[in-house]
């Protein structure tokens, strides 16, 4: 499995509140950064050595305590493999000594966001630190690689009969699936297609704009505007879970 549109960089938050992996980790990816979770900082090394131009936020709260993060950090810092990764810190402490080392002295690039401030007030600092560091590179939408996924389908009726299909990857702006035996031509507008997202049932208006080079049933159909928050958040979750599955599953 992959993640398509690798242009911008992977975000890491290891150890985060659970603050940030309820509500933060949303916000991100429906701005179009590509974020991840991680539980263990021995493979986080190991994650920042195999994608070196990622950037990781760092919960000091939790893991190892506070001398130990400022040697992790110094080491990730000096190690050769990975030296251009950009930190930053997450933390309840607004200890001012604190914050001063690590932006002073380590000078970790993408700051120390104070979680005690709300989480509007650090989600916005996050996204001002990522916007800064150029984290989105050109993308504007995650798109998703769900080919692997069985529970990633749709259908589609009309007065013909009902289609199905396998949907291989997907966005907030639309998606690429395996559709047998649909003729509509480029541009066709397809009205009410249901979407099976691991459960979830999403509604959604697409457009055909064509089909993939070598295989006439792999559709390419972009989303009308008007998606409902709703289903936006819906599909913004089923990324996250594609997106997740994917760092869990990496053999570092």
């Amino acid at each position: 499995m992959k993640i398509m549109d690798a242009a911008g960089k992977k975000i890491f938050i290891l150890y985060p509140h659970s603050v940030i992996r309820d509500e933060m980790l949303d916000v991100l990816i429906m701005n179009g950064y590509e974020s991840y979770v991680l539980h263990d900082h021995k493979r986080a090394l190991r994650l920042l050595e195999h994608f070196p131009d990622s950037i990781m936020f760092i919960n000091i709260d939790e893991g190892l305590k506070e001398k130990e993060w400022e040697a992790y950090i110094k080491g990730v810092q000096e190690n050769e493999k990975t030296k251009t990764a950009r930190l930053g810190i997450l933390s309840y402490n607004n200890d001012r000594q604190l914050m001063e080392k690590y932006l002073m002295k380590l000078a970790v690039p993408c700051g120390y966001i104070q979680l005690k401030l709300g989480v509007p007030a650090s989600t916005k600092i996050m996204l001002d630190a990522l916007q800064a560091n150029e984290a989105r590179g050109r993308r504007k939408f995650i798109r998703a690689d769900c080919a692997d996924d069985a529970g990633a389908t749709l259908n589609y009726k009309d007065e013909e009969g009902i289609y199905y299909g396998k949907i291989l990857d997907i966005s907030s702006a639309g998606m690429a699936a395996k559709i047998e035996k649909l003729g509509y031509p480029v541009n066709s507008k397809l009205r009410n297609i249901q979407l099976k997202l691991r459960g979830s049932l999403v509604m959604v208006n697409a457009i055909l704009i064509g089909s993939r080079q070598g295989d006439e049933s792999i559709r390419i159909l972009l989303f009308e505007p008007g998606l409902s928050n709703g289903n936006k958040l819906i599909i913004h979750h089923f990324i996250k879970y594609c997106l997740q599955r994917f760092i869990d599953n990496l053999k570092i």
